[in-house]
């Protein structure tokens, strides 16, 4: 059973230096109470595992903006000029992954897998540095897993076993976020009891969670 804390408690177990994949694309998903409860502690020198940098006042931004974030992997830049900035300072150190092969290394450590081959990025600066296998003729690229100590994603609602269910896209990255932390806290909308949810609706069993989060934004 997943165990009922406040995000000043789930802030309070991440230390500097943590490695954190954290759910949402845009801030859709995101765990806005926990990011917020992270900034209120100043807990800094993180590395972050996320889809997109999000905007500056919400998602995973407002990390970046607190100087909270020492480096990053990620695909999607576009929308925060505070990370172009201090990427392009020296600031922060950031490695962009694709998209689909940045989640398939995630998901990849949570599977317990060493890595994944792709194709993707054969021919471009993504394969520098990087072993190439060929199977059945066809080159790909070894990318290794990606680990993480916290895994920080949003549900719609929880029950008490840690069952997670999302609201539309909103669901984005968080299943597969969920199964690669060693610790994962989810924070949720709504946390009800045990057998309220509908099993066809769960995404992610409570088997990957930990920790549940009441959310501030209801």
């Amino acid at each position: 059973m997943a165990k009922i804390i406040s995000a000043a408690e789930a802030a309070a177990m991440i230390k500097p230096g943590s490695r954190l994949a954290i759910s949402g694309f845009l801030a859709v998903g995101a765990p806005e109470t926990i990011i917020d409860a992270i900034i209120e502690q100043k807990i800094g020198n993180l590395h972050m595992i996320v889809i997109a940098s999000d905007w500056e006042n919400r998602g995973v931004g407002k990390l970046v903006v607190a100087k909270l974030i020492s480096s990053a992997q990620v695909s999607h830049l576009g929308t925060n000029k505070t990370i172009q900035a201090q990427m392009n300072a020296g600031e922060i150190q950031i490695e962009l992954v694709p998209q689909g092969t940045l989640m398939e290394r995630v998901r990849a450590f949570g599977a317990g897998l060493g890595g994944i081959l792709t194709p993707t990025g054969l021919g471009t600066v993504v394969e520098e540095g990087k072993q190439i296998i060929q199977v059945d003729g066809k080159d790909y690229i070894l990318e290794p897993a990606i680990p993480s100590d916290f895994a920080l994603v949003k549900a719609w609602k929880a029950d008490k076993m840690g069952n997670l269910v999302f609201r539309k896209t909103a669901r984005n990255s968080n299943p597969i976020m969920a199964m690669a932390g060693r610790i994962t806290i989810a924070e949720a909308e709504e946390i009800v009891e045990i057998g309220e949810l509908d099993p066809e609706l769960i995404a992610c069993p409570g088997v990957f969670v930990n920790y549940v989060v009441q959310s501030a934004e209801v």
